[in-house]
C-alpha cells in the first residue's frame, strides 16, 4: 500500500481527519482549545495496521496545525512518538506539554 496516495479528508464538523479504506474508516481525532490542537486518538482498522496509515493521518493533522498556527498536545501515544521521531514538527509541541512520550 502506497500511503502517499491515500486521500486524507479533514472532517471539521467531527474534529477528525479520515481515510476511507475499503468500507472502513481510519481516523485521527482532536479537540481545539486556545490555539492548541489536542490530538486524542488515532484508529486504524486492524487489516490496515502497520502499513503507515496512522502516520499519513498524523502528518496531515500536523501540517494542518502548522498552517493554522496551532500548538499540538499529543495525548495519543502514537502521535507523541511520531513527534519525537520527526523533528520537523517538534516546534509544534505545546509548551508545558504533559502528554505521553514515546
Amino acid at each position: 500500500m502506497d500511503t502517499s496516495t491515500l486521500a486524507v479528508t479533514h472532517n471539521e464538523a467531527a474534529n477528525r481527519f479520515e481515510i476511507p479504506l475499503e468500507g472502513a474508516l481510519a481516523v485521527l481525532e482532536y479537540t481545539l482549545h486556545n490555539r492548541t490542537m489536542a490530538i486524542t486518538h488515532t484508529g486504524v482498522p486492524r487489516p490496515f495496521e502497520g502499513r503507515g496509515v496512522a502516520s499519513r493521518l498524523t502528518r496531515a493533522a500536523l501540517e494542518y496545525a502548522r498552517d493554522q498556527g496551532y500548538a499540538v498536545a499529543p495525548y495519543c501515544p502514537f502521535v507523541a512518538r511520531y513527534l519525537d521521531r520527526h523533528p520537523e514538527f517538534g516546534a509544534l509541541r505545546a509548551p508545558n506539554d504533559a502528554s505521553p512520550r514515546g
